[in-house]
């Protein structure tokens, strides 16, 4: 079964771009323009990874990230967060938790091995905890 993936930007050309490339890598990929939609349709899609744009109109990646993490349904879900310079906003990213951090313009070579560590961390599951004696 296919991992779905969220991508989330109000620039259209990045959105459709990621479309194509995700699902030539043979992942599910829905996608929403704004913050407010991106929270709707993790709702109704529940996707295993969101690719979060961090400035959108009604409402911010981070905003939707704030959202994400307070709620226990959507508080795991892995988040790509992705933006148009570093600026202090990486830390404020790293310290909401995102999986991993993208400058655009964004080098889809890099994004797709992120996306295939963080998949493939979610297909191990959990660590097993030892006993050490």
């Amino acid at each position: 079964m296919a991992r779905k993936i969220l991508v989330v930007d109000d620039e259209r050309h990045i959105v459709r771009l990621l479309e194509t490339i995700l699902g030539c890598e043979d992942y599910e990929v829905v996608v929403a323009y704004d913050g407010v939609e991106a929270l709707e349709m993790v709702q109704a899609e529940k996707p295993d990874l969101i690719i979060l744009n961090d400035q959108m109109p009604r409402m911010t990646g981070f905003e939707v990230l704030q959202e994400l993490r307070a709620d226990r349904e959507t508080g795991s879900i892995p988040v790509v967060m992705t933006a148009d310079d570093t600026g202090t906003d990486t830390f404020k990213g790293w310290q909401s938790g995102v999986s991993a951090y993208v400058i655009k313009p964004i080098n889809l070579p890099d994004l797709i091995a992120q996306i295939k560590r963080i998949i493939d961390s979610l297909d191990e599951g959990p660590p097993e905890l030892t006993m050490v004696p």
